[in-house]
C-alpha cells in the first residue's frame, strides 16, 4: 500500500483533511489522533519527516481490578517494571477499582483525569463498561484488553486463550483422575468472560469425551470470595458424596485447599486453579492441589505494552500478538 493522504486516512481511521493538517504541522488536531495519523504513516513508510511524538508526556492508562489478589498484584507491579524503563516521556499510570461499581469503572474510563493517549483494561463485560469503552473507541483512542475481554468491543485481547484452559482442566481431571464420582466447578460470576471461558472449555471438554463413571453434575459461583468459596465447596462435598473432581476457574484457592485439606477425603479429590501463589504452591507440596494452571501475568504487562506502543507509533517493529502460554505446574516441577 502506497503512502499516500487517503492510505495513511484510511489505516489511521480518520479522515484525509486530519492526516494533511497532521503531515503538514498545520495544528488544530487532537494529540490521540495525531499519533494515530503518525503511526499510519510510519507504518506505510511516508518518506517526509513525521511529527515529534515526544514532544509531552505520552500517558497510558491502566485499569485493574481486585489488588488485593495475588494475580493482579503481579500484574500491577509488572506494569510498573516495565514502565520505569520505558522513556522518560511515557508515563503509565495504574488504577484499581470496584469490580461491583459498573458505573464508577464506566466513568472513570469516558471521563479520564489527563490527557489519555492510550488506554489497557481489565475490567468486568457489563453494559456500562461496554458503552463506555465503545464511547473511547469512537474518539480513537487505542484500547487493549487485558485479562479478559468486553463483547462487542474490537480492542485487541492479550491473555492466555482461556477455552483451551478450562479444555486443559477437564482433560487433567479426566485422565489423571482413577476414581469415578462426580466434578464440579467454581468461578467468580458470569461478569468476567474469562471465567465464562474457562467454564466453557471445562464443560465442552466432559461433553466431548465422556468416561463412564465421572459426571460434571454443577458451576458455583463464588465470586472469588475466600468465605463464601469456602462454604460452597463444603457444601458441595456434602451435597456429592462421591465428589472425585473439582475445578476452580477463579480466585480463593487458599481458603479452597484450606477446606480439602481438613476433610477426610480432601487429598483424593482431583483439585485443579489457577495461578501459582505461594499457598497454591504450598497446597500442591501438601498433595490437596493438583494442577494449577499459570496465567503468567508478567507476560501480559509486556505484550500490552508493546502493543500499545506500537499503536501509538512509538516503536516501529510489528508486534505479534499469540495467546500467552499458560503454564501447567504440578508437585513434580515447582
Amino acid at each position: 500500500m502506497k503512502p499516500t493522504f487517503q492510505n495513511i486516512a484510511r489505516l489511521a481511521g480518520v479522515g484525509t483533511a486530519t492526516v494533511e493538517r497532521v503531515l503538514n504541522g498545520r495544528g488544530g488536531v487532537r494529540p490521540v489522533l495525531v499519533e494515530k495519523v503518525t503511526a499510519a504513516a510510519r507504518a506505510l513508510d511516508y518518506p517526509k519527516r513525521l511529527p515529534d511524538l515526544h514532544r509531552g508526556i505520552v500517558r497510558i492508562d491502566v485499569l485493574l481490578m481486585r489488588p488485593e489478589t495475588t494475580f493482579y498484584s503481579r500484574l500491577a507491579k509488572a506494569f510498573g517494571r516495565i514502565a520505569a524503563l520505558l522513556d522518560s516521556t511515557i508515563a503509565v499510570h495504574r488504577t484499581f477499582l470496584d469490580e461491583h461499581d459498573p458505573r464508577g469503572i464506566a466513568a472513570w474510563i469516558a471521563r479520564p483525569e489527563g490527557n489519555r493517549a492510550g488506554l489497557i483494561v481489565a475490567a468486568p463485560d457489563q453494559p456500562e463498561v461496554r458503552a463506555a469503552l465503545h464511547s473511547v473507541e469512537a474518539e480513537g483512542v487505542p484500547i487493549i484488553q487485558i485479562v479478559t475481554r468486553a463483547e462487542s468491543v474490537e480492542a485487541s485481547y492479550v491473555g492466555i486463550d482461556n477455552y483451551a484452559a478450562g479444555r486443559s482442566a477437564g482433560l487433567f481431571t479426566s485422565r489423571m483422575q482413577s476414581r469415578n464420582g462426580t466434578v464440579v466447578a467454581l468461578c467468580h460470576s458470569q461478569i468476567y468472560q474469562v471465567h465464562r471461558d474457562r467454564i466453557r472449555g471445562f464443560s465442552d471438554y466432559f461433553s466431548e469425551h465422556p468416561r463412564d463413571g465421572i459426571e460434571f453434575a454443577a458451576v458455583l459461583f463464588g465470586q472469588d470470595e475466600a468465605i463464601r468459596s469456602a462454604e460452597m465447596l463444603a457444601e458441595a462435598l456434602k451435597a456429592w458424596p462421591d465428589l472425585v473432581g473439582f475445578y476452580n476457574a477463579g480466585g480463593a484457592n487458599s481458603s479452597l485447599a484450606s477446606v480439602l485439606h481438613k476433610h477426610p477425603r480432601g487429598r483424593e479429590i482431583f483439585f485443579v486453579g489457577h495461578e501459582l501463589t505461594e499457598r497454591s504452591a504450598a497446597a500442591l507440596r501438601e498433595g490437596v492441589m493438583s494442577v494449577v494452571l499459570d496465567q503468567a501475568p508478567e507476560a501480559q504487562a509486556r505484550r500490552a505494552l508493546d502493543l500499545m506502543l506500537a499503536r501509538l507509533g512509538l516503536v516501529s517493529e510489528p508486534v505479534s500478538n499469540d495467546p500467552i502460554r499458560f503454564v501447567t505446574i504440578t508437585r513434580e516441577n515447582l
